[in-house]
């Protein structure tokens, strides 16, 4: 099973940004869809956003994230992004990234460590 590696959390006011990274050891990330997941405190982990490995990357987004995160890749550099733009309080939670069944949007991966987010003022 695959195993992604997150980075790039912090501490960060409302309306700030933030952009996340997820990596794999191994030069394997072009061959999966990948999603990223949040999980607040006392919440269930929930899906953010995810990008497909076919054709142009297409792309799904939760509702509450709409217009505000964008994620992309570049398989150059083995690296899934999440920009995170115009960040709420309730944005914050630990992310994290997996492989996903585009279909399903089911993970496929070990969890990471995930990144922590954290917005206030």
């Amino acid at each position: 099973q695959v195993q992604l590696v997150e980075s790039g959390g912090g501490f960060v006011q409302p309306g700030g940004s933030l952009r996340l990274s997820c990596t794999a050891s191994e030069s394997i990330l072009w061959a999966y869809a990948v999603a990223w997941y949040r999980e607040a405190p006392e919440k269930e982990r929930e899906l953010v956003a995810g990008i497909s490995n076919l054709g142009g990357g297409s792309t799904k987004y939760a509702n509450f994230v709409k217009g505000r995160f964008t994620i992309s890749r570049d398989n150059a550099k083995n690296t899934v992004y999440l920009q995170m733009n115009s960040l709420k309080p309730e944005d914050t939670a630990v992310y994290y990234c997996n492989a996903v069944n585009w279909a399903t949007m089911a993970p496929l991966g070990y969890w990471g460590q995930g990144t922590q987010v954290t917005v206030s003022s």
